[in-house]
Parts: C-alpha cells; sequence; structure tokens
C-alpha cells in the first residue's frame, strides 16, 4: 500500500512538473524560406526534374496589421533595415555569385537592405547570427548591390514576402512588402 502510495506520488509530481514547462509565446514574425531555383524542396513532390540548389534563405516575416513600415520606423529610408524581423535574414549561396560588382564566394552571409523611394541597396555581411541590425558592425560589411528597380504593387502585400525568379544562371531576388516590389538580379 506505502509503495503504491509513493509511485502515484511521484507519478503526480512527473505530470505536474511536465505540464509546468513553460514555452515561449508563439512568434508574431513565422520565419520563411526562399529558395533558387524557386520551390526547390518541393520539385520532388511535383515529379519535377531534380535539382540542386544555388541559393537558400532564411527570414522572418513581418505584418503590416494596419501600420506603416517601409519610409517609417520599421524600415527606414536611408537607413540599415535587418531585412524582415527578429534575427538578420541570412542567405546561402551554394556556387560563387556576382552580387552587385563583387564576386562572392559559397557560404552564409547576413541579409541587409537599405530602402529608397527610388532605389534600395542591398548588403551582404559576414557576421551572422545576428539580432537585427542593432548590433552589426559595418566593418563586417563585405558586398553592396542596388537596384533601381522598384515598382508598385498593384494591392499592398500584407506580409514581408522574398521569392527568386529566374532560370538558369540568372536569379533575381524579388522583395515586396506594403506598397513596394524590389528586384535585385544575381548572376552565377
Amino acid at each position: 500500500m506505502k509503495n503504491r502510495l509513493l509511485l502515484t506520488l511521484a507519478l503526480l509530481c512527473a505530470v505536474t512538473l511536465t505540464k509546468a514547462q513553460d514555452f515561449p509565446a508563439l512568434d508574431a514574425s513565422p520565419l520563411d524560406v526562399a529558395y533558387f531555383p524557386d520551390g526547390l524542396p518541393l520539385f520532388e513532390l511535383r515529379k519535377k526534374p531534380a535539382a540542386e540548389p544555388k541559393i537558400k534563405l532564411y527570414y522572418s516575416r513581418p505584418q503590416l496589421k494596419g501600420r506603416k513600415m517601409i519610409g517609417d520606423k520599421a524600415a527606414p529610408f536611408g537607413k540599415v533595415w535587418r531585412l524582415g524581423a527578429n534575427e538578420a535574414a541570412e542567405i546561402t549561396f551554394y556556387e560563387e555569385v556576382t552580387f552587385g560588382s563583387e564576386r562572392i564566394q559559397p557560404g552564409t552571409y547576413a541579409l541587409f537592405a537599405i530602402p529608397g523611394e527610388k532605389s534600395w541597396t542591398f548588403i551582404l555581411s559576414n557576421k551572422t547570427d545576428t539580432w537585427g541590425n542593432y548590433t552589426t558592425d559595418e566593418s563586417a560589411f563585405i558586398a553592396r548591390a542596388t537596384t533601381d528597380n522598384v515598382s508598385k504593387p498593384a494591392e499592398p502585400i500584407e506580409a514581408l514576402s522574398i521569392m527568386f525568379k529566374g532560370a538558369d544562371n540568372d536569379a533575381v531576388m524579388v522583395v515586396g512588402w506594403e506598397n513596394t516590389v524590389v528586384e535585385l538580379p544575381i548572376k552565377f
């Protein structure tokens, strides 16, 4: 009888401790991934020819929720922005690429942007695993690429969205959010 009571108490404590685990709240800006070629992980599922990844980009997707973001406090014109929310976006190149006018070796880099009304500059940093751009040392910036390919979408884009389009050795990174769509060519 005593053994049963002790066993019951031990199980009750174990269940209580298990339920007491505190998980962090869900992130309001979920993580997303973009590939070049676009949709790469789904090729096998869709019975398309197998392809090797050339670019993989991780970023967090903030949402407008009625706020003004680009050119305002979240992503001000003329200032370095983390290109998303939370940790800085990270881009992996599986082959050597031309980013702006710089040849970039295969590897993983933090990706930032400087938004503008008529042009955007994208920045690669060799300092990854950083929260936003708040502690970024500009001496870690290894390449910049500026594009004037800035347009307005037909309708506002609620969640920051990034994708790649193009074929073979010509990728175009497309960033869309709020009333802005920006395209940056990346060559292999």
